[in-house]
């Protein structure tokens, strides 16, 4: 290692920040526009927004600012026991108690060498650092990790390490930005199809208004395009016929049914009758464990590595043998394209198995559905679970215990629309090309974060030169 490089400790170069959380039922605390960072806000390393927010009344009765660049780090949670949440701050937040602020002495350490030297020894941290504190819940202990000896470059250096790694992450967070555009654009797609019935509802003004069947099939046009009518006639032929013949398949009349007035000819139907297969996963008994014998191989999924986005994440899974997950397990073995909806716990995170996850099992906190059909229903049944009327649905009946949960017949009992054959193919097919898009980049993604934790420690250490990265 060059002498340039010097060892510190990290309580040394850095200073660690409390938050806090405002009364939860003081109405003026809450739905500002001040981000407030929890555990379920830390995905990813940069910090710039939350489902939940602030006001500056509720910073200032519980909660604390860090600035920009200030390094966010979950210290207290369930999620510490297979991942450690960890970034950096991309515009002023808040954030909670079960979180730390740590500010970087900018004269000795860059904010952002800290955060990559963070990540770089995550397993370290988790398997020393990390005291167990009761069911599914873990603390940090920050006195030791102040202690912890840190090794660092001049400014200069640490500068170089950390443009390598942002490169990484820059695209990182481009695939993610463009995942979360193409999932709006799906559901958007959705909403005006299969909730406010747009396209119908255009036919059925433009008849009312005693339009010709041309002008009425142009309002539907309209309408699935998002064009206007002078809009519609600057696009090209071809998109213009594929508008048209996509027009004429939807109805022109609503009628009342079971979810009340929707397009004549659609059926409403149940998650079951679509399903080949309901079921939720087991949790493997001690006795089990002990007797297998085999090499832990086969993933085992829990709510904990499904995103509010619907990605599972790949780092550090839990791992199950071959011969518990065929044998005390077999009914949980997940096939691509079943769909995981979370049913305890935290309820109604929706994602796919996907190829790489072929024959992975899960735990009882999972439900997984086996469709009859996938190339018809897949997408479809997708994005009516995670569509905000359905989320609404089954908060409604979730049962409240020692644990929140929802039961496989409730998620069975789920009602959707299904419309004629010619119009699902068109909508599995739009939608479908979207949702490939977003596997692929999410799978690029996963590449580079493993390409980044593999060079991480590597480029920390000084075993490896920065200028010899490409």
């Amino acid at each position: 290692m060059s002498s340039e490089w010097k060892e510190m400790t990290l309580g040394d170069v850095t200073q660690w920040h409390s938050g806090g959380t405002p009364k939860k039922d003081v109405a003026k605390y809450w739905n500002g526009d001040i981000p407030w960072i929890s555990a379920n806000s830390m995905h990813g390393t940069r910090f710039y927004d939350s489902e939940l927010k602030i006001t500056s009344d509720g910073l200032n009765n519980g909660s604390r600012l860090a600035s920009k660049d200030s390094v966010l780090l979950l210290v207290r949670g369930g999620a510490l026991h297979n991942r450690l949440p960890v970034g950096i701050a991309m515009r002023d937040v808040a954030f909670n108690q079960d979180v730390k602020s740590l500010v970087a002495d900018p004269k000795i350490l860059s904010s952002w060498y800290l955060l990559y030297w963070l990540v770089g020894n995550e397993r370290y941290l988790l398997d020393s650092i990390v005291e167990e504190t009761g069911i599914g819940a873990g603390k940090l202990d920050t006195k030791r990790m102040q202690s912890l000896p840190i090794r660092i470059p001049t400014i200069s250096t640490q500068n170089q390490i950390v443009k390598v790694f942002k490169s990484i992450d820059d695209k990182i967070e481009l695939n993610r930005q463009a995942n979360q555009t193409l999932e709006q654009i799906a559901q958007a797609l959705f909403k005006s199809w299969f909730v406010d019935f747009e396209p119908t509802r255009a036919k059925i003004a433009a008849k009312e208004a005693g339009a010709s069947p041309k002008e009425i099939e142009r309002a539907a046009m309209c309408a699935i395009s998002g064009k206007t009518p002078d809009q519609l006639t600057q696009l090209p032929p071809e998109t213009q016929q594929n508008l048209k013949t996509t027009a004429a398949l939807f109805p022109d009349a609503l009628v009342d049914s079971a979810l009340g007035n929707v397009p004549e000819g659609w059926e409403v139907k149940e998650v079951k009758q679509l399903a080949e297969k309901i079921s939720k996963g087991t949790t493997p008994t001690k006795s089990d464990e002990a007797t297998a014998r085999d090499e832990k191989t086969i993933p085992f999924l829990k709510v904990r590595d499904i995103s509010d986005l619907g990605e599972v994440s790949r780092t550090d899974l839990d791992k199950i043998s071959e011969s518990v997950h065929t044998g005390s397990l077999k009914r949980s073995i997940l096939l691509t394209n079943d769909l995981l909806f979370s049913i305890a716990g935290t309820i109604g995170r929706v994602a796919l198995v996907e190829e790489d996850l072929n024959n992975s099992n899960c735990n009882q906190a999972l439900a997984y559905i086996r469709l009859k059909e996938t190339d018809k229903h897949l997408e479809l049944c997708r994005l009516y679970l995670r569509s905000p009327m359905i989320q609404e649905e089954v908060a409604s009946k979730v049962v409240q215990g020692v644990q929140a949960n929802f039961s496989l017949t409730a998620l069975g009992e789920i009602k959707l629309l299904i419309l004629n054959n010619v119009l699902l193919e068109v909508f599995e097919v739009q939608v479908g090309t979207l949702c490939k898009q977003q596997r692929i980049l999410s799978a690029q993604s996963r590449r580079l974060a493993e390409m980044r934790d593999t060079l991480l420690p590597k480029l920390l250490s000084g075993e490896i030169e920065v200028s010899n990265v490409d």
